[in-house]
């Protein structure tokens, strides 16, 4: 099997449920840095134009609604988002599968919270549709590391790459001296180091 890097050019972005409520049920990581990893990923999506979809599942109830940072990094999808009505699997959401498809890209990127409910049948359902996935695993979490652990090793049976935030941003940027580099490293990078 040959790499082909993931780029700005070729890629979609999906953010499933980074809510208040559902982050707050996380134990595999803290809850700063998987905060800090969803933020990070969506100012990467804006400065590279990548597709991104957002949605979210039942946030009038104890899932809360979306992180303020996404409103305020990409508020074009924050307003079109998703807004799923306990479907647990979001590719079940009509709405949800028909955006992702109206992308356009074949090769899709997704953090989720949490990775052992919502993030794990999208992208088993992606992996079946033909696409290529990477999950970013460190941009979600689980209730306990043991079901982080089985549900990270059930994607990548399926053939699922798993990533970090952190990998993902540099294979998508290439380069970090083009001005888009340079932007990531100034504006997306940097402040993260220093948090």
């Amino acid at each position: 099997m040959t790499f082909k890097r993931f780029t700005g050019e070729d890629s979609a972005l999906l953010l499933i449920d980074h809510q208040v409520g559902t982050m707050s049920w996380v134990n595999s990581i803290s809850h700063e840095d998987m905060k800090r990893h969803a933020i990070m990923l969506a100012q990467t999506a804006k400065i590279l134009n990548i597709p991104t979809v957002l949605t979210s599942s039942m946030e009038e109830y104890a899932q809360g609604p979306l992180i303020d940072e996404l409103k305020d990094i990409l508020p074009a999808e924050f307003e079109t988002r998703i807004k799923r009505l306990g479907i647990v699997n979001a590719m079940d959401d009509e709405r949800f599968a028909a955006a992702v498809t109206a992308t356009g890209r074949k090769r899709i990127i997704i953090a989720g919270v949490t990775n052992d409910v919502c993030t794990v049948y999208p992208a088993l359902t992606l992996i079946d549709q033909g696409y290529e996935v990477q999950v970013v695993a460190d941009a979600g979490g689980s209730p306990s590391k043991m079901a982080d652990d089985i549900a990270l090793q059930r994607m990548l049976k399926a053939g699922v790459t798993l990533t970090s935030t952190n990998q993902v941003i540099a294979e998508l940027t290439g380069n970090w001296s083009t001005t888009a580099g340079m932007q990531i490293v100034q504006e997306v990078i940097m402040p993260a180091l220093q948090s």
